[in-house]
């Protein structure tokens, strides 16, 4: 055979030995774009390598880089019934996320660290509004039954817990996590959020019987124009008239019941995931739950200051459910003259009750 055949022939066999072992490079390309790019609406499924065989065992492996890069969201394959856990990550959970770390602590931060400083500030250059004495002083009327005291208390104890363990869910692992350390930690958040689970039911009882005793006498009326335009006796020493409840006490109400709504319905959603909606849904209630649970602590906040540090006799109203008549006519005339007008000999310790400051 002469030398150059077998050169031909030596060529010709070396690159079909080249062809051969570029073929599974080639299949493993095609498969790596057969779907569409990864970084261009694709799935997990879309930034693999291809299918793994002899040479490469690990061709199915996701890349980092790919996944780094992927735009859309990123899925991949699950044998287990529930086809949901497919989802990875997809853009409203990013944008969930940038709201759960970015947003929401400076939300929180604003309303509550804010309530809490126009307090401190209100309290230090007006002081506490003193009760005012004179003749009917040391007389009782009554304000709250024991049913309205109960609805309330039952309530409010509810709510602080609330507001405690979400305040924790904002800011916990930022501030108490460094101090107590991560076990302790962990040990707190599982606690708080049991506590938050069963005690959101008699929140949410307590917000419906508010609603059914007290809505009737909530209702605006010219009244409360006045007594936002003279700022409800807070600027000033003279205390415009009111009925059973002036108008700050309906702004109270009118939050505790609509803000009460929407976070029962946001939180049933997140209680029972997958019941009534999909992940986005769910996402959704956080945002409502999340951004109304602050807006109300801080609202709940300046409640409390008014009940207890901020006017003298209101807290009885809440405690024993009788307050000093000389206190109920300062700050809720109308009410003591419709209540005094329905007996001829002045109030009586089971007039009809109604919520004070």
């Amino acid at each position: 055979m002469k030398p150059q055949t077998i050169r031909r022939a030596a060529a010709a066999l070396g690159l079909a030995a080249a062809m051969a072992l570029a073929a599974p490079a080639l299949a493993q390309g095609v498969n790596a774009t057969s779907e569409g790019p990864a970084n261009q609406g694709g799935t997990t499924r879309n930034a693999v390598q291809g299918e793994p065989n002899a040479s490469n065992p690990t061709a199915s492996a996701v890349s980092e880089d790919q996944l780094f890069r992927q735009l859309d969201k990123l899925t991949g394959r699950v044998t287990i019934p529930d086809a949901k856990a497919a989802t990875l990550e997809q853009p409203q959970g990013r944008e969930y996320r940038g709201f759960r770390e970015g947003t929401l602590p400076w939300l929180g931060g604003i309303f509550v660290l804010g309530m809490l400083a126009a307090l401190a500030l209100f309290y230090f250059t007006r002081g506490r509004i003193r009760l005012e004495h004179s003749e009917e002083s040391g007389r009782k009327i009554q304000r709250f039954n024991a049913f309205e005291r109960f609805t309330h208390w039952m309530t409010a104890l509810s709510f602080i817990v609330l507001a405690i363990s979400g305040l924790n869910y904002i800011f916990g692992k930022r501030l108490l996590m460094p101090l107590i350390g991560p076990d302790a930690f962990a040990a707190w958040s599982q606690y708080a959020k049991y506590a938050h689970n069963f005690l959101s039911w008699p929140f949410m009882l307590g917000v419906l019987f508010m609603l059914v005793v007290w809505i009737r006498d909530n209702i605006p009326d010219r009244t409360d124009v006045t007594w936002l335009r003279q700022g409800g006796g807070f600027l000033g020493d003279a205390h415009p008239p009111a009925r059973r409840f002036n108008a700050g006490q309906k702004v109270i109400f009118w939050s505790v019941v609509l803000g009460g709504i929407a976070l029962s319905a946001s939180g049933l959603v997140m209680m029972f995931p997958f019941a009534v909606a999909d992940v986005n849904g769910m996402q959704l209630s956080q945002y409502v739950h999340a951004t109304v649970g602050v807006i109300l602590i801080a609202i709940m906040i300046a409640h409390i200051y008014i009940g207890t540090l901020g006017m003298e006799g209101a807290y009885d109203a809440m405690g024993s459910g009788e307050v000093d008549l000389a206190w109920a006519r300062s700050h809720h005339r109308l009410w003591v003259e419709e209540e005094m007008a329905k007996t001829a000999s002045g109030p009586q310790p089971g007039a009809r009750a109604a919520p004070a400051e």
